[in-house]
């Protein structure tokens, strides 16, 4: 079984939060045909279901998001699944809103709800980032994670939310590259093209090379060992 977690808090005055992108996408993953509908039980909302023949729990922890890991962490030891077999969905300030990043262990870069899952499953888990942009002031942060999404988000928001439903076998394998780029497609991020590289200077041809070159005759030295040798290998013979 692999659990996605997608980390948020509960209730309808969080429910549009940037800091619930990652509930947001747990549940358009629950709208797959094959998952169950939301039930509760390890302190979060949970549904089951399928993706890629694998086994999948999708968690919305109820703990709040400073105690995310405590839900996980229970579902985890009933079920007894590893810690490389969790995924959590969430919200990352250092990435530009639209965009996504996948990694497994690292820091938890100040994310309560990361410190939570470390803290109770063990650190080697996948992370699904989804940016939502810095405000540009630490003084900021905080009411810039509980703040609604603006309409204008929307723009990339639902693309992104349902291109990782409609690409959640890749999640599911760890095609993470192939997954990085659907996504990427779906908001319309372009990928940076690489400078051409610089054409290489043409080698140093040795003097004997030079001489075979008929075409365009390069100046021979006409004194020494050197000039001896050639005269006597491009010698005509009579």
């Amino acid at each position: 079984m692999i659990i996605i977690a997608g980390l948020g808090n509960p209730g309808t005055q969080y429910a549009a939060n940037r800091h619930n992108i990652g509930f947001m996408a747990v549940d358009a993953l629950q709208r797959l045909p094959s998952f169950s509908p939301w039930a509760k039980k390890f302190k979060a909302e949970i549904s089951e279901g399928e993706i890629a023949g694998e086994k999948i729990l999708l968690m919305k922890p109820l703990t709040f998001m400073n105690l995310s890991g405590e839900a996980v962490g229970e579902a985890m030891r009933f079920f007894k699944v590893k810690t490389g077999d969790i995924i959590a969905i969430h919200d990352e300030l250092d990435l530009a809103p639209g965009r996504a990043r996948i990694k497994i262990g690292g820091g938890h870069g100040g994310h309560n709800g990361l410190k939570s899952l470390d803290a109770h499953c063990g650190k080697e888990y996948r992370r699904l980032r989804l940016g939502i942009g810095h405000p540009g002031d630490k003084e900021r942060v905080h009411g810039h994670v509980l703040g609604d999404f603006a309409k204008s988000d929307k723009t990339w928001l639902e693309p992104l939310l349902d291109a990782i439903a409609d690409n959640a076998d890749l999640l599911v394998k760890g095609e993470d590259s192939q997954l990085m780029n659907k996504l990427a497609l779906a908001v319309g991020v372009k990928t940076e093209e690489k400078p051409a590289a610089k054409p290489s200077k043409p080698a140093a041809q040795s003097h004997i090379h030079q001489a075979r070159n008929s075409a365009q005759p390069k100046k021979l030295p006409e004194t020494g060992p050197m000039a001896e040798m050639l005269k006597r290998m491009f010698a005509k013979k009579d």
